[in-house]
């Protein structure tokens, strides 16, 4: 999305690079990390930008980027999601490298009609391949207020959060032939869009456009990673942050104990257990503890 906005003839370049510094001007606490990657004028900032608002009509979504790119680490926002008749609606936040063979964390959240629950997809991308979703209905409504979600990324397990509860794992397996993100630095994105041929019941619920526009509220925009650049291959204070001692190579028995709660109540979907796609579970799956 930026090399669309960025690349054009002259005028788009400095409308763009207006928009940059007009973000950086009125909101220099999401700007010190973070900027606009499409759609600047349906970007809000409030509170010297330490809140943001993504806003979706029948037009176009919006998002942003961050401008380091990070091998490892914990990132994680504060994010209130689109009330009310949200169906169509997807809200991401998910790390990603830049490449054809890309790996790829994701957090995405699918909207539903009024009185249903939002589903929260996961997914994760190593080596370009995908197809690991996971999907479990939250045990609150993520629009009325601000919940924390979360990604710990280090060499021995990729983590995901919600308000500090674990809802996956997925386990570094390179050991039985499991590709895992080690060495492609990633970018922290987030954004607002329209989905509805896929995203609330298969597509069979349309985004109902009476109602827009849609905003997704964030605050809290956490990082703590190990920054390089995109070519870098390795962490140069690897062994040296927090999330990256001894504890953190795996969950402990607490942990496990609310991971399975999540698992057992509120899973809907579990690629792991899917027989139809997927005969013969993928090695990682028993690691994972997903079967």
């Amino acid at each position: 999305m930026l090399e669309a906005e960025s690349t054009g003839d002259g005028e788009s370049r400095s409308v763009f690079m207006r928009s940059i510094c007009l973000a950086a001007y009125i909101c220099p606490s999401f700007c010190r990390n973070y900027f606009p990657t499409w759609a600047f004028d349906h970007i809000k900032y409030l509170n010297g930008g330490s809140e943001v608002h993504l806003v979706l009509d029948k037009y176009t979504g919006t998002g942003f980027q961050s401008k380091g790119s990070y091998l490892f680490g914990h990132f994680s926002m504060h994010i209130k999601m689109v009330p009310g008749d949200s169906a169509g609606t997807v809200t991401a936040f998910y790390l990603s490298s830049q490449n054809s063979e890309h790996d790829e964390i994701d957090f995405e959240f699918l909207g539903n009609r009024t009185g249903q629950p939002y589903i929260l997809q996961t997914n994760v991308f190593t080596g370009g391949r995908g197809n690991r979703e996971q999907r479990i209905n939250l045990w609150f409504d993520p629009s009325k207020d601000y919940h924390s979600y979360s990604v710990l990324w280090n060499m021995y397990q990729i983590v995901f959060f919600v308000d500090d509860v674990p809802i996956r794992v997925f386990k570094n397996s390179k050991d039985i032939g499991v590709k895992f993100p080690f060495n492609q630095p990633m970018k922290i994105y987030s954004s607002l869009w329209n989905a509805d041929d896929w995203a609330t019941r298969g597509g069979l619920e349309k985004t109902n456009w009476a109602n827009a526009p849609f905003v997704a509220s964030y605050r809290g925009f956490h990082v703590d990673g190990c920054e390089a650049s995109v070519n870098a291959k390795f962490c140069e204070t690897q062994g040296k942050r927090w999330w990256d001692q001894k504890e953190f190579r795996d969950l402990d028995a607490k942990q496990y104990k609310r991971l399975k709660w999540v698992r057992q109540r509120f899973t809907i979907y579990n690629y792991c257990t899917d027989r139809v796609r997927f005969p013969v579970p993928p090695p990682e799956c028993r690691r994972d503890r997903d079967i």
